[in-house]
């Protein structure tokens, strides 16, 4: 039986969207969030901390969020409406998106999508028969729209391009390092522990015989060994040290974890710290009511050195350059958190200042969807 205090924490924390209009609303703050995703990418670019290639991958991770989120909208579209509608719940406290059970499911309707899709009527015949129950019967086809949007999730499944609870890492040809060839190997997790979208990219130097993708024996383990670290609580230190150790042919020489989010908005979560204060004084009209942070952790080796690895071998191993003031508290050489903000809570967290925010770097809504960086 489950610990009555641990299931009064998710009660707590979790929260069902059942009535339609709050649902709407949820799903189209997330759809202006996402348009300014490319453009934060963008400006890291800009500033020389993404090279193209990082900003291509972590763009399609990034459209894969604002693909999940579409895919969601479809399936709860019909929300307190239609009978048997099913309702989103979402992580309220410290998150604001969907909780991981939702994208699990989703995993589970993908893989049912053409069956579910080779059962419905089609578009054309599902509007078709709406027309004629508005004309004919004169009532509102609740029951086509919701078989209507059913139609449209299982699409969205089905044409792919989503950021899904697991998106099992692969490799991208760099270039070469004098003998060695550079990979940058990528994936991405919904983190369960936190209910947020977490990509990975890491920075490694091959050694080995044949080139790692195509290595059919060192490859699945790697593959397998990143997707086990892919946790929020481990640090970078510990992930790169274990992999550096784990495969002596792969040389991990920068790793980066961008963590999308929480998401605060005063209609949805229940926010703890300053920013709640800055949200509930900037009174902003609906759809600019929000912050989204950004969280950006990066591990960069300093130098190479040989280690023994038996009595008469060595073997290469990676030294980390950790923050002198927080390495060993966070397990990084940096740490940088930015949040994204419309113009009044902006405006409202200036004026106020709290000390809790004044390190994060600021990304401003402006008039006719500007982003505007900040300090």
């Amino acid at each position: 039986m489950a610990d009555p205090t641990v299931k009064e924490a998710l009660v707590r924390d979790h929260a069902e969207l059942y009535e339609p209009e709050v649902a709407r609303r949820y799903f189209a703050k997330f759809a202006r969030i996402g348009g300014f995703f490319a453009r934060i990418a963008a400006e890291m670019e800009t500033e020389g901390r993404l090279s193209r290639t990082e900003t291509r991958i972590l763009g399609q991770y990034l459209n894969g969020v604002i693909g999940t989120f579409r895919a969601l909208n479809h399936k709860y579209l019909m929300t307190g409406r239609a009978e048997g509608a099913p309702r989103l719940t979402i992580d309220r406290h410290e998150s604001g998106f969907p909780v991981a059970q939702e994208l699990m499911v989703m995993a589970v309707d993908a893989q049912q999508a053409e069956k579910h899709l080779s059962g419905m009527a089609s578009e054309a015949e599902l509007k078709d028969r709406m027309v004629r129950t508005i004309v004919g019967e004169q009532k509102v086809p609740v029951a086509l729209q919701f078989a209507l949007s059913q139609r449209y999730y299982y699409e969205a499944l089905t044409a792919g391009g989503l950021f899904w609870g697991r998106n099992d890492p692969d490799a991208q040809w760099i270039g070469q390092v004098e003998e060695r060839r550079h990979f940058l190997i990528h994936w991405a997790v919904w983190d369960s522990q936190v209910n947020l979208p977490v990509v990975y990219l890491l920075d490694v130097e091959d050694s080995g015989r044949r080139p790692l993708p195509q290595d059919a024996y060192r490859w699945p383990p790697i593959q397998q060994k990143l997707l086990a670290q892919s946790v929020g609580g481990l640090k970078l230190l510990t992930i790169a040290t274990g992999f550096d150790v784990d495969f002596e042919d792969c040389h991990p020489k920068r790793l980066r974890r961008v963590t999308l989010g929480p998401m605060y908005s005063a209609g949805f979560t229940l926010q703890s710290g300053p920013i709640s204060r800055v949200l509930e004084d900037a009174r902003a009209p609906e759809g600019e009511d929000w912050a989204l942070v950004w969280t950006v952790e990066d591990l960069i080796a300093d130098r190479e050195e040989a280690v023994k690895d038996g009595w008469f071998s060595s073997r290469p191993k990676q030294i980390y350059r950790l923050d002198p003031l927080r390495g060993a508290e966070t397990g990084a050489t940096t740490l940088e958190r930015m949040i994204v903000l419309p113009e009044r809570p902006y405006q409202v967290l200036v004026e106020q200042d709290p000390p809790g925010l004044r390190g994060i770097r600021k990304f401003v809504v402006g008039a006719g969807g500007r982003l505007i960086p900040g300090v």
